[in-house]
């Protein structure tokens, strides 16, 4: 049995090979593996040696080679394929263990793999007889079956050939997706999402019968990546949807103070303030009936005070925030328990907003928020106050999260009135007064 071996990625490499040439397998190798593997001792033969072909180009040709591929490629099953082999001296490869150069870290030319795809490719094609590893975590699972039973079962081929499939077209993603942001094209021809679930476990979807799980670009920082929960029950999939909504208008709305509510992916209470405090409290009292049950989101640390608060105010279901002093997290975990508390960092820049729709997606750019007052037109007779204008731009911004037609009454940092998702805007107006009750006067809309 032959295994070729080609890692960029290094880690595991010495047990995984020494495990297989404890079993009897052959090693070939090519380059920086050849290397790696020379260094430890550990017997392999080069690609080089193997096909009598020098690596050429500066290491962009290695293993494009026929005795390389058609080791790969053949059908054993095939009497054709094996006649072939044998007229040209080709011996057949059982394993393939390759990983790729790491576009999507370094993204450049030099760094677009060739060779290391179409191994993957072939021996994933080729999964009836061959294996394919391209993750380390799958060394050990690996080794223990080819220990265990001798060969891979078919059911683990087919697992590994899915995902080296997924892997390459992951990457080929990840190039395309560079050329796009380096030409700077927003809406480009094509669109290539690539999308890996997380290990995070959903308690539910959207309803308690709906199974869920949260997934992520491949090669993107998701800020969810390094939430940390400090306690609470599992987040469910309308956690997530509303946390995301919390998270990113608390920091649309300055570098003051700020505390948002989030019910249903609207915001029923939203506040700026000397204090993250008088914020909270000022936020919880736009809306406090609909507050129950919502997101709380802050963007300053939430101390003992701001938990006092909390505790003595309607429950939320999430409060994050980027820190919570461990005197916060007691009294909110005694007086709450069932609250999750996340810790949170900043939320990324998003580049395109994607709805679907039947067979495909609505896509658009993210909404940006004129923060120079030079861009607006003052259409009135009378100026804004400088509070007025404070209270206009909040209004404005917090509108950009409002699902429409909606209405938003500010007064003094704090929203007072928010009608949201009205089929009519009368009717988001009408609503938006009426949870105002008087407060929205001198105010901004």
């Amino acid at each position: 049995m032959r295994a070729l071996v080609s890692v960029y990625d290094k880690t595991g490499l010495p047990a995984l090979a020494q495990g297989l040439v404890s079993l009897g397998w052959e090693l070939l190798s090519s380059g920086g593996t050849a290397k790696a593997l020379a260094a430890e001792g550990i017997a392999h033969t080069s690609v080089e040696a193997m096909t009598g072909a020098p690596e050429m180009l500066g290491g962009r040709v290695k293993t494009l080679h026929p005795k390389v591929h058609g080791g790969i490629l053949a059908d054993r099953d095939r009497a054709e394929h094996m006649t072939d082999l044998e007229a040209h001296g080709i011996d057949t490869i059982d394993l393939v263990v390759c990983n790729l150069y790491p576009f999507r870290t370094e993204p450049s030319v030099e760094m677009i793999d060739i060779g290391g795809p179409t191994m993957v490719r072939a021996a994933a094609k080729n999964h009836a007889h061959v294996g394919v590893v391209v993750e380390p975590g799958d060394y050990e699972p690996v080794l223990a079956e080819l220990r265990r039973d001798g060969r891979l079962s078919e059911d683990t081929r087919r697992r590994l050939a899915r995902a080296a499939f997924a892997h390459t077209a992951a990457y080929d993603a990840a190039v395309v997706s560079w050329f796009d942001d380096t030409d700077g094209e927003l809406l480009p021809p094509t669109l290539h999402l690539a999308l890996e679930r997380s290990d995070q476990v959903l308690r539910y979807g959207e309803n308690p019968h709906q199974d869920a799980a949260r997934y992520r670009a491949v090669g993107r920082a998701s800020w969810w990546d390094d939430v940390t929960q400090l306690a609470g029950l599992s987040l469910s999939y309308l956690n997530i949807y509303d946390t995301e909504a919390a998270w990113r208008l608390v920091h649309d709305l300055g570098d003051q103070p700020a505390c948002a509510i989030v019910k249903h992916a609207n915001p029923c209470g939203v506040a700026v303030a000397a204090d993250p405090v008088t914020a909270y409290r000022r936020a919880l009292e736009c809306d406090e009936k609909s507050a129950f049950g919502g997101i709380v989101a802050l963007n300053r640390p939430v101390t003992a005070a701001v938990a006092a608060e909390m505790v003595a105010a309607p429950q939320a279901d999430v409060i994050v925030a980027p820190a919570f002093e461990d005197e916060a997290v007691e009294r909110l975990v005694a007086k709450r328990k069932a609250t999750r508390i996340l810790q949170a960092p900043l939320p990324e820049d998003e580049r395109l907003h994607l709805r679907q729709i039947g067979g495909g997606f609505l896509v658009q750019e993210p909404h940006h928020f004129a923060t120079d007052r030079g861009d607006w037109q003052v259409v009135t007779k009378v100026a804004p106050t400088e509070e007025q204008w404070v209270d206009t731009e909040l209004a404005w911004r917090v509108g950009g999260y409002v699902r429409s037609n909606s209405i938003v009454l500010v007064r003094g940092g704090q929203a007072v009135g928010i009608g949201a998702g009205q089929q009519s805007r009368v009717d988001a107006a009408e609503l938006a007064a009426k949870k105002a009750a008087g407060r929205a006067r001198g105010g901004a809309c």
